[in-house]
Order: C-alpha cells, then sequence, then structure tokens
C-alpha cells in the first residue's frame, strides 16, 4: 500500500524542505504558493512514483539487465549513435508498460478534482518533469495535455525522458547509474499565455547591483527558452522598479497552441500589428520586477522566475509565476557567491 503523501500532493502542499520527495521543480513551486505568490493550479508526483512504475512493471530489472553491458564512450562524437539506439530501446521499454493500477487511479483522481476545482470538465495542464538537483534542459516537458488518459501517458513519457540521449550521456559522463534516474512530475494548469519570459534578479553579465532584467516574447515561454524567437528585454532599476533601457526588436514567431481541440504547442507567425511592439506594457513591467524582487526577498537569494500573461484574465491578477530557482552568478560577483 502506498502513502499517498509521498506519492502525489497538490502544489499547495509542497514546500521547498519537499525537494528529495518531489524534486527543485516542484518543491519551488509549492514554495512560491504558500508566500502568497500567483501560481497555477495542479498536484505534483514523487520521486517514489516513478521508483514503484519501474519496479512494479519490471522495467528496472530489464533496464538494469540492458544496460549491465552497455558500453559507449560519452566523450566521443563516434560513439554518441550507441547511446541514440539505447534511448530508443530505454523509452521503447518504459512506454510500453502500464502504470500500476493504484497509482493511476491516484492520479485519476486528482486530475478530476483539479478539472472540478475549475469548472471543467476537462483542463488542459502541462506535464513537467522535476529531478532532485537542476539538469536545465535534460528531460521533456509537454504542454497542452487534456484528459485522463492522456495526462497518465505524459507523466510516463516525462519519466521515459531520463533516457534520452543527452541525459544518458550526462550520467555517463558524471560516472551515475545509466539505469536509473528517478524524477518527481509537476502537473499544472496549462496557462495560455499572451506573453512569458524569465526575469532575473540582477542583469546578468553586469556588475551593477542597481539593475535587474526581463527577458519576454509573444505567446508561451518556451519560445525564450528554445532560443528561436527574439526577445524584448527591459533593465530595470531595482529602487524604483523603472526601466533604465530596453530592448524591442521585431518578432515574428510565437509558440502557441497548435490545435485548440487537440492541443499540442507549434511556432507561428506573428501577425504583423504586434511584431513591432512591446509584448509587456509599462505597468506589467512594473509588476514584473516588483513580484521577482519579493521572490528573491523570500527565498533569500538572487532568483531566476519565469512568469507568464494570461491572456483570460486583467492585470494584476494575470501575471503568474512558473517556476523559480537560484539566479547563476559568477564565483565572487557582488559578493553573493
Amino acid at each position: 500500500m502506498m502513502e499517498e503523501n509521498q506519492v502525489i500532493r497538490w502544489v499547495k502542499d509542497v514546500r521547498k524542505t519537499d525537494l528529495e520527495l518531489f524534486g527543485k521543480k516542484c518543491a519551488n513551486l509549492g514554495e512560491l504558493y504558500g508566500g502568497g505568490f500567483p501560481v497555477p493550479f495542479g498536484f505534483v508526483i514523487g520521486l517514489a512514483a516513478y521508483e514503484r512504475f519501474l519496479k512494479e512493471t519490471g522495467a528496472r530489472d530489464e533496464l538494469s539487465t540492458y544496460f549491465s553491458t552497455f558500453k559507449a564512450d560519452p566523450n566521443s562524437p563516434q560513439d554518441i549513435s550507441k547511446f541514440e539506439e539505447a534511448e530508443r530501446f530505454a523509452r521503447g521499454l518504459v512506454e510500453s508498460k502500464k502504470m500500476p493500477a493504484e497509482l493511476e487511479e491516484l492520479v485519476m483522481k486528482y486530475y478530476s478534482d483539479l478539472c472540478r476545482s475549475l469548472n471543467k470538465e476537462e483542463v488542459w495542464v502541462s506535464v513537467r518533469s522535476s529531478g532532485p538537483i537542476s539538469r536545465p534542459g535534460q528531460y521533456e516537458t509537454y504542454l497542452f495535455v487534456r484528459g485522463e488518459a492522456e495526462v497518465l501517458k505524459h507523466i510516463v513519457k516525462v519519466w521515459s525522458s531520463t533516457f534520452n540521449t543527452r541525459s544518458l550521456v550526462a550520467r555517463a559522463r558524471a560516472g551515475l547509474p545509466l539505469d536509473y534516474d528517478p524524477v518527481g512530475v509537476a502537473v499544472i494548469e496549462m496557462v495560455d499565455a499572451k506573453s512569458a519570459g524569465v526575469a532575473f534578479s540582477f542583469e546578468p553579465g553586469s556588475f551593477s547591483l542597481l539593475t535587474m532584467a526581463i527577458e519576454g516574447c509573444w505567446g508561451l515561454g518556451e519560445g525564450v527558452v528554445s532560443g528561436r524567437v527574439s526577445v524584448d528585454r527591459w533593465f530595470v532599476d531595482r529602487r524604483t522598479l523603472t526601466p533604465v533601457r530596453r530592448q524591442i526588436p521585431r518578432k515574428t514567431e510565437e509558440f502557441v497552441i497548435e490545435d485548440p481541440e487537440k492541443g499540442g504547442a507549434t511556432f507561428k507567425l506573428v501577425p504583423p500589428e504586434r511584431q513591432k511592439i512591446p509584448c509587456l506594457t509599462e505597468q506589467e513591467v512594473k509588476a514584473l520586477a516588483e513580484l521577482t524582487l519579493k521572490v528573491e526577498k523570500h527565498f533569500g537569494q538572487p532568483q531566476d522566475v519565469e512568469w507568464a500573461i494570461r491572456k483570460d484574465l486583467e492585470p494584476p491578477e494575470s501575471l503568474v509565476l512558473l517556476q523559480a530557482r537560484p539566479q547563476k552568478i559568477s564565483k565572487g560577483k557582488f559578493g553573493l557567491m
């Protein structure tokens, strides 16, 4: 019998002290909620669920057997094809397994309760990985997922993404086991964003103590993370919360919902009338700057904050935070690290 509290919880019931149980992303999201910050509704699934899934389906033993004889040099370009072959085997194996009945019932119950709490028959959600240590860009995220069957399928796909080529290579280089890398999963209400991006407590690459930075684009924040789209940038005085300079390039693409009925997300052309205007209003820039400094104060150190502006609400309720993590600053810079 599973201890439900160790396996699945509402975001509101998780805190940063739960990092080992649910991973950093889930723990920080819950900590933001507990601090009174605006975050989407949702639930989180612990590392124990990953462990139980692999064990009860027999996948753990099959993966151990396969990787016990696997040999490849992660630093050799010629051996990358071996890691790609390992990915095909491992992900195919994991995704062929059915989630244990007790865990499946818990996930369906939480998703059903999420839909009920938002007064919707079915809710679009994002399904995201949450490792116990930061490994940016290694695992996969799935956006605009809807319905019990699809949520269950994409949770398993997040688990299987721990065996993608980039993750296997990274573990091999670090001398870590290839057959096992437990992660948590965040299943949160999908924010259909007008604009989204990242805010930094301190301007990256600057030695100034006075300015913070906000980056944004039209559509979902994956456009910023991917580096594919042009982004607007504001450099904001930390004391007055007013921009001291800004960069507003022409923005020709945005990452948005692919099909309102089927879900998914894709890059689409930005309508001409929005290509040359800022993706944030002056009011939104100030509100976001103020919120980022409050997050910094709450966590007690500089932060890198993912944000979004909802299409369905008016400011200031439209601003939501999707993630917060310590901002990486060069050793010795500002005397902070």
